[in-house]
């Protein structure tokens, strides 16, 4: 009796449960005695995220790898957690508030934490549930989260939940100490919804509709030179008498806070007032700014005038500019990039401006800070609003570059007029890939890591081979990045996150005046830090900086700390408090998943977990994150532990939509892997990860591939519900290897040590796509399609000595494919194996070591001679359009003893599955036979009086009159200049593939066509 259907969501959601109250994935499960260690750090999630298609692609990839080691006997963790997710869990805590009218605003620091810590709990188990869907068999144990430990948590301090925030605090506190964290003033990447700094991947640039303006700066004290251009030949193009220089900006609104015109300084056109002074077109009058014309290597003389504003404070070209020349970089906007509105009159800022650009003052960093040089009538605008009106006042002035133009009047004639010249031309517009907000360039006080002093390791680490990276161009990718890397912004103006462990207090200077008393300057304008873990340490800090001599004392005033954890001191002698407050911020996520690896085994605490997998094994991950995370891990754990974090990153790319391309929301090709394991079942879309993941390849995800898989499960269960038909379930289970004397049988314990050597191999070296090619084609091709086929025969009529072998091979045999399937598709291997009593469950089960030393030659030959022969007899006939039913003689010259004594052997199976009515030998071919290409003989297939050759050679002359025009069409396509220029990539990656697949088809149908007309 076959077996029941599989019913794919009842059979995974039992089968995971059953793993997971077994404990089969606990850290350790199944290992050997002494066995080596495998350790994976799953990339962590968000906490309040949900499974999309990139995350069921690469934990698939991780749980092959997890699976694969832990049927290997190694001792075996793969370490599961979430990240906290700083802006994007905050965004989602201040949104439901949102629903009840709530602001973040309206609440304290420590009410909006209580909210936003039971959204996480609320939320927390979404991701977890949806990543057990694909089968994960991380030891959920031990799953772990960026914040376990920060106060408000209320589940972490049990052994396998380390407490993380402990271990991030230890590391800022220790690399301070060091000098390798320090606060400074850089431009930052400012998200003016949540009015925070954000990282690189937190911005998505995208293509926007723009404008370029075109003004001019005019010359100090009206000074004029000759503006001349030449063409590439050197002759004289333009010549004119300027009295300004122009520039071109897309960004009118930060001309208020330029520092400098920059020209290159091979620029001819500009060499004559290079060092002057120009004007910014903006503002009052009277007290409008000077500033100097420079030279630097980063203005490109053939785009636009060759003339860049150099803005500082607010671009990151020009800041880099800024810093080479010391020129003042002036932050124009607040937090909510409004212009600022605070500071002293413009007339006043200004007139300190000038001074500085005329040479006749030095300034500070802190002095260009608190200066605010936007006009009175521009201060609190919105950034945008600033712009219009920035644009409406210079054209009014009479400052904005002309342009000519033609158009009609009312009788029909054509006039020329001039206008502004502003160019109409799409820009990359930075926005915050959660606020949706045009992201501002901003100056701003920030923490950073001083990058220089921790890079050296991780560069050095894969230079010599201690961490490789796959694909190989990753290395480079790597190198690149780390030879450049610019100190690294850990700091973010939120509430949710570690907060950063830093107290201020105002610095002391002590006077001695000159009665011979002394007294004490307080700067509250340049606080002193106190970093320490906790507040009572920086506290201790604070005593020993404030009373170096312990001649004064201080007391900790209890009364007057505040919910922020700030500390205050009482100066004893005059009462005097002084108060020490926390900084605000927060740590960049990418700061404390920087040390995932260590923290979540336990660090600093050394724990047994830490002893046995640190450092790691294998780290997969995409490659759109190599900066971010894997680099920066590689920074971290080496900056804290010295050792490197894993020996093996593999980098994979973003999992795209079926034509290639990018799947958004906009476009409307978002796929949702839980509708994907509904539809198919888990171990289809498994098994589609794994045959698309090709080391540096393409991506794409086609629901009809995936559909394929689930065929290819069911073409699988079929074999399993023959061999149950045919008493193989009734053998005892047994992972020896059974003893055979019939060939077929021998083959196929051949074709299985093959499959397992080509699968190791594969998975050794990271080729899941190779290892689901050498496992789909066994089992499918091999084991169902022969082997299954060839056994029918046996079954049916063998000796009883032959059925009984040939049932313990067949039982053997399904329970290697299961075995080998087992890391790719989970759930339908497990189901089949508890068909039958078994040892352990097929999670443990032992991962065979048999090698290709059980091939039989002989065997091997015979049947593989049979197959090719069989193969090659039904190529022929669909070729020549043979009725499926029809029974054809097959001719030999020539036939060879050993391919004589073969077809003996076989000759039942032959006829069977080629259709043969008989075999002959000729001593030369009939009219009309179709000769084939099989060794030991010359083989056809006499077809004259079988098929209308006539109407078959008419047929396929017509089709490839159909294709030639379908390939000409396509050929006509992919030459057409335009068509490579405006078509979508991935548009024209899709014709060239259907131009390959058509070309194919026609090599066929001519070479099908040949053998017709020469049977005529």
């Amino acid at each position: 009796m076959p077996l029941e259907k599989f019913n794919a969501a009842e059979v995974e959601a039992r089968i995971y449960a059953d793993w997971e109250a077994s404990g089969c994935f606990a850290a350790g499960a199944n290992a050997r005695t002494d066995a080596a260690t495998y350790c994976v750090m799953i990339p962590p999630p968000n906490v309040n995220g949900s499974l999309h298609v990139g995350h069921a692609f690469n934990n698939t990839l991780q749980d092959i790898l997890t699976r694969w080691h832990r049927m290997r006997g190694f001792d075996t963790l793969w370490q599961p957690g979430q990240d906290h997710a700083g802006i994007a869990l905050q965004l989602a805590v201040e949104n439901k508030l949102g629903e009840s009218g709530i602001k973040r605003t309206d609440l304290s620091r420590d009410e909006f934490l209580t909210h936003a810590w039971k959204y996480k709990e609320a939320t927390a188990d979404n991701i977890v549930g949806q990543l057990k869907r694909i089968g994960a068999s991380c030891d959920w144990s031990r799953n772990a989260f960026t914040m376990s430990g920060a106060p408000g948590d209320t589940r972490t301090g049990h052994e396998n939940s380390p407490n993380f925030h402990d271990a991030v605090i230890k590391v800022f506190v220790q690399m301070y100490s060091e000098g390798k964290i320090y606060r400074g003033k850089r431009l930052v990447n400012w998200d003016p919804r949540f009015e925070t700094a954000i990282s690189d991947l937190e911005v998505e640039n995208i293509e926007t509709p723009g404008h370029m303006w075109h003004f001019k700066y005019p010359l100090a004290g009206g000074a004029t030179y000759e503006y001349i251009e030449k063409d590439e030949d050197g002759n004289e193009t333009l010549r004119e008498t300027r009295d300004y220089i122009s520039i071109a900006t897309t960004r009118p609104e930060t001309m208020l806070g330029d520092g400098a015109v920059a020209v290159h300084p091979s620029d001819e056109r500009y060499a004559p007032i290079v060092g002057k002074l120009c004007e910014i077109p903006v503002g009052p009058k009277e007290h409008r700014r000077l500033i100097p014309i420079i030279t630097d290597e980063y203005p490109d003389k053939d785009f636009g005038s060759g003339a860049v504003k150099i803005t500082g404070a607010h671009d990151f070209n020009d800041y880099q500019v800024a810093k080479r020349g010391n020129i003042p970089m002036y932050n124009l906007m607040d937090p909510r990039a409004h212009m600022r509105a605070d500071g002293q009159a413009y007339e006043i800022e200004a007139g300190i401006a000038q001074q500085i650009a005329n040479g006749e003052r030095e300034f500070s960093e802190s002095m260009i800070a608190a200066m605010n040089l936007v006009p009175d009538e521009y201060r609190g605008l919105d950034r945008f609003e600033a712009r219009k009106k920035v644009v409406a006042d210079i054209t009014a002035e009479g400052l904005a570059v002309m342009e000519t133009f033609t158009s009609t009047d009312e009788d029909g004639n054509e006039v020329e007029g001039t206008r502004p010249y502003v160019e109409n031309k799409p820009i990359m517009q930075p926005f915050g890939d959660r606020s949706k907000v045009v992201i501002e360039p901003l100056l701003t006080d920030q923490w950073f890591v001083d990058t220089d002093k921790i890079v050296g390791p991780a560069l050095d680490a894969v230079r010599n081979g201690d961490v490789k990276i796959l694909p190989e161009s990753g290395e480079k990718t790597y190198f690149h990045w780390l030879e450049n890397i610019e100190p690294w912004c850990i700091s973010r103006q939120l509430w949710w996150g570690h907060q950063i462990p830093v107290w201020y207090g105002p610095s002391v200077t002590h006077i001695e005046n000159e009665d011979g008393t002394a007294s004490d300057e307080w700067d509250t304008q340049n606080p002193v830090h106190f970093c320490a873990a906790t507040h009572a340490e920086a506290l201790e800090l604070a005593v020993d900086y404030y009373m170096p001599t312990g001649a004064r004392g201080f007391l900790v005033d209890e009364e007057a700390q505040s919910p922020e954890e700030s500390i205050s001191l009482k100066y004893q002698e005059d009462g005097q408090p002084v108060r020490l407050w926390r900084d605000p911020d927060v740590l960049d996520t990418w700061f404390s998943s920087g040390l995932w690896p260590i923290g979540t085994l336990g660090w600093p605490e050394d724990t047994d977990a830490l002893k046995r997998y640190f450092p790691t094994s294998d780290l997969i991950t995409g490659q759109d994150i190599l900066f971010f995370w894997v680099a920066r891990m590689m920074m971290m754990q080496l900056a804290v532990t010295d050792q490197v974090p894993f020996d093996t990153v593999y980098l994979h790319g973003l999992v795209r939509d079926a034509k290639g391309k990018k799947m958004s929301k906009s476009t409307g090709n978002v796929v949702d892997p839980l509708d994907l394991i509904d539809e198919f079942g888990a171990d289809a879309l498994r098994f589609t990860n794994a045959a698309m993941a090709s080391l540096g390849g393409a991506l794409k995800l086609d629901t009809q591939r995936i559909a394929g898989y689930r065929n290819f499960g069911t073409k699988l269960w079929n074999a399993a519900s023959y061999g149950d038909m045919r008493g193989t379930f009734d053998v005892p289970h047994s992972d020896a290897v059974p003893e055979t004397q019939h060939p077929l049988n021998a083959w196929i314990k051949g074709e299985v040590a093959k499959t397992r050597e080509a699968v190791d191999a594969a998975l050794a070296e990271y080729r899941f796509n190779d290892a689901a090619s050498a496992l789909y084609a066994f089992t499918w091709n091999t084991f169902c399609d022969w082997y299954l086929e060839f056994t029918k025969p046996i079954f049916d009529e063998g000796t009883e000595a032959e059925i009984a072998e040939t049932k313990a091979t067949y039982a053997w045999a399904l329970d290697q494919c299961l075995i080998l399937l087992h890391p790719i598709m989970p759930f339908i291997t497990e189901e089949l194996w508890n068909k039958k009593a078994r040892p352990k469950k097929l999670i443990h089960a032992d991962w065979p070591t048999y090698t290709t030393a059980l091939v039989d030659a002989d065997a091997d030959a015979e049947v593989n001679w049979v197959i090719r022969l069989i193969e090659s007899i039904r190529s022929a006939r669909a070729q020549m359009h043979v009725p499926a039913g029809a029974y054809v003689p097959l001719v030999v010259k020539g036939f060879e003893d050993n391919a004589r004594a073969a077809y003996a052997r076989n000759e039942a199976l032959v006829k069977r599955f080629a259709r043969l009515e008989s075999l002959n030998d000729v001593d030369d071919f009939p009219k009309g036979t179709v000769a084939l290409a099989v060794a030991g003989g010359t083989f056809g297939l006499p077809l004259a009086d079988v098929i209308d050759v006539g109407a078959e050679v008419a047929r396929l002359e017509k089709t490839l009159g159909k294709l030639s025009k379908e390939l000409g069409g396509l050929r006509g396509r992919l030459k057409n200049p335009k068509f490579a220029q405006s078509a979508p990539p991935e548009v024209v990656e899709e014709t060239k593939a259907n131009l390959a697949l058509r070309e194919e088809e026609e090599a066929k149908l001519n070479e099908a066509l040949t053998r017709l007309k020469e049977l005529g």
